[in-house]
C-alpha cells in the first residue's frame, strides 16, 4: 500500500505541493489528473525518491525517505515523462537496463516477452534512436516492466509508477499501454499513473486523484471524481460529465465560456 500523510516539496523556494494526502493499494490503478502546473509530476518525483518532501509517505511499509534506492528498485519502477540517450543502444540493450541482478539469467526471454507485450516484438536489435517517439515510448515502458515483470513476489506486491504513459502515442498505443497497466493491477501489482487524458483515465481506473494549485482537490472512484463542478472548477472551463451503460463516465469539453 502506498500511504502518503501531509506531504509538501518545494522547488527553487517555491512551495509547489502543500497537505497532500492520499492511498492507493496493489491491486488497484490510481491515476492523478489535473492542468498543467497542478503539481501531478512533482508529487510523482516526491514519491520515486527523486525530489525531498515533508510528511510522511511509505510504500509497502517502508518509509521512502528512510529507504535504499537499490531497495525501492526492488518494488517500484519508475517510468519518467521523458528519458533521453546520448548514446547509441539498440532496443534490447535499453530495455535490459530495468533488469535486476537476479534475473539476468533471463534476459534474452524477458526482454523479448517485454517488447512484445508493448507492440514492438522484434525490435531488439535495432538502434533506439532510429525509432519514431513513440516507439521509443514503448521501449522504455518495455524497460519498467521488466524491472518488476512480478506484480506480486514473496516478498509482497510491486508497483509502476508512470509519468504520462500515453502523452506521445497514438490512440491504439494507448488503449495497448492502459490494458497493460490495467493488467498488471488486476494481477495483483499496484499501478500510479500521471494522465492528462480524462477518458482514458475514466476507463481504466480504479480511483483517482484530482489535482489543483498542488493539493488534492477530490479523490475516489471516477464517478465520484470526475463531476461537472470539480472539472469546471479544476481545469477552469464548461465540462459536461456523461456515462455509456456498463463503461462509466466519460467527458466532451465544452466550447462556451462558464
Amino acid at each position: 500500500m502506498l500511504t502518503v500523510q501531509n506531504l509538501t516539496a518545494r522547488l527553487s523556494g517555491r512551495t509547489i505541493l502543500q497537505g497532500i494526502t492520499m492511498s492507493a493499494h496493489a491491486g488497484t490503478l490510481t491515476a492523478i489528473v489535473g492542468p498543467n502546473g497542478s503539481g501531478k509530476t512533482t508529487l510523482l518525483r516526491a514519491l520515486t525518491g527523486d525530489l525531498p518532501y515533508g510528511g510522511a509517505a511509505s510504500l509497502n511499509g517502508h518509509e521512502l525517505n528512510a529507504t535504499h534506492p537499490r531497495k525501492m528498485a526492488a518494488i517500484r519502477a519508475v517510468l519518467a515523462q521523458s528519458t533521453h540517450l546520448a548514446f547509441p543502444f539498440t532496443v534490447a540493450e535499453v530495455v535490459r537496463l530495468g533488469l535486476t541482478a537476479s534475473v539476468q539469467m533471463h534476459a534474452t526471454d524477458l526482454t523479448a516477452r517485454a517488447l512484445a507485450e508493448v507492440g514492438l516484438a522484434g525490435y531488439g536489435p535495432r538502434d533506439i534512436q532510429t525509432l519514431s517517439g513513440g516507439e521509443q515510448a514503448r521501449v522504455h515502458m518495455a524497460r519498467v516492466l521488466v524491472q518488476v515483470w512480478e506484480p506480486v513476489t514473496d516478498n509482497g506486491p510491486r508497483w509502476l509508477f508512470l509519468d504520462e504513459p500515453v502523452a506521445a502515442l497514438d490512440i491504439g498505443h494507448q488503449l495497448t499501454v492502459m490494458r497493460i497497466t490495467r493488467s498488471y493491477a488486476d494481477s495483483g501489482g499496484g499501478v500510479v499513473a500521471v494522465m492528462h487524458d480524462l477518458n482514458l483515465s475514466a476507463m481504466f481506473a480504479d480511483r483517482i486523484a484530482l489535482m489543483l494549485d498542488g493539493s488534492i482537490l477530490s479523490q475516489g472512484r471516477p464517478a465520484e471524481v470526475l463531476t461537472d463542478t470539480n472539472l469546471a472548477q479544476t481545469y477552469g472551463c464548461p465540462v459536461r460529465v456523461n456515462a455509456v451503460p456498463e463503461q462509466g463516465p466519460w467527458l466532451v469539453p465544452q466550447a462556451t465560456a462558464i
